[in-house]
């Protein structure tokens, strides 16, 4: 069984930094790529960045490049996503979850979404202004 446990997330002021923690199995590092996920009230939820198993390359979507890393540690099982430079546009729940189809992003956190899977609880972000 594969899951995801999301933790750090919080109440930052604009320009400030969080790192969220996503804590999973040693198979799901080995064999999935993982995405961070975030959806704000109201809107679908949408991807923010991924690190494939297979090479550890990362994909990030626009509007974060520059500003999100994402990365992994295996011998902690954890994925981290270290965000700097917050801004108000960055508050919602962030969640983690595992591509089951591929061991490598292939841009799916934009076009691919349905194919992730066990997703965690998620971990709220709030930027405030």
């Amino acid at each position: 069984q594969v899951q995801f446990v999301e933790s750090g997330g919080g109440l930052v002021q604009l320009g400030g930094s969080l790192r969220l923690s996503c804590a999973t199995s040693p198979f799901a590092l080995d064999y999935y790529a993982i995405g961070w996920f975030r959806q704000a009230p109201g809107k679908e939820r949408e991807g923010v960045s991924c690190i494939s198993s297979s090479d550890g390359s990362t994909e990030y979507v626009n509007s974060v490049k520059g500003r999100f890393t994402i990365s992994r540690d295996n011998a902690k099982n954890t994925v981290y996503l270290q965000m700097n430079n917050l801004k108000p546009e960055d508050t919602a729940v962030y969640y983690c979850a595992a591509n089951l189809r591929r061991r490598r992003c292939s841009g799916t956190i934009t076009t691919g979404i349905y194919e992730y899977d066990y997703w965690g609880q998620g971990t709220q972000v709030t930027v405030s202004s």
